[in-house]
């Protein structure tokens, strides 16, 4: 990266700090994970604004992240702003092929991917362990993040240990989050509550 593009990157991210920290109120804790391969788990998920306050976060820390977005999300103009903060497009329809690529991604150019386990942001009691597959297959360590809109707090979170049992491990990982006292910014859509 050449001088011109670190001055610019790092005046994007102050930017970011500022509006994340100074105009929205948010406080944040962390740095980004120092692995090359890293899952970001992101709940409680209940708004589009978690994107936006989620890719501020990462911006400020120094980061670079990418998320995974349901295709139809892309059309017209915002396709092209959902690509520019990390977006890339899910076809539900053939998840199969959608995770090899990824894992694929990922093994071959290294990634920090941000996931959202309940898959919706309507309230979810029974989270999706798609994560656990990537990670078991790139060696990713999973993250246990928050954003928390009840005291406005987001972070990357713990490290959590897998074993091979991806049900156990993601009831194991909503027992822990069940456990917090944080919110969504819609707290009907918290299936913790």
């Amino acid at each position: 990266m050449n001088t011109e593009t670190e001055v610019r990157l790092s005046g994007w991210r102050k930017f970011c700090k500022w509006l994340l920290t100074k105009v929205m109120g948010w406080k944040y804790v962390g740095t980004p994970p120092p692995e090359r391969n890293a899952i970001l788990i992101g709940v409680p998920h209940t708004s589009a604004w978690d994107l936006l306050v989620s890719y501020l976060y990462y911006q400020a820390i120094g980061g670079n992240a990418k998320v995974m977005i349901k295709k139809e999300s892309f059309k017209g103009p915002m396709g092209w702003i959902l690509r520019k903060v990390g977006g890339i497009p899910v076809d539900r329809s053939n998840s199969t092929a959608f995770l090899h690529s990824i894992i694929h991604q990922m093994n071959e150019n290294g990634m920090h991917l941000a996931m959202c386990p309940e898959g919706t942001r309507k309230a979810c009691h029974r989270w999706k362990p798609g994560y656990h597959t990537i990670a078991k297959q790139t060696g990713a360590t999973v993250y246990l993040g928050y954003f928390d809109w009840k005291h406005k707090v987001i972070t990357c979170g713990i490290p959590f240990e897998l074993t091979d049992d991806a049900r156990a491990d993601t009831d194991r990982m909503q027992a822990y989050y069940a456990g917090l006292d944080i919110d969504g910014r819609h707290p009907e859509g918290w299936a913790t509550k």
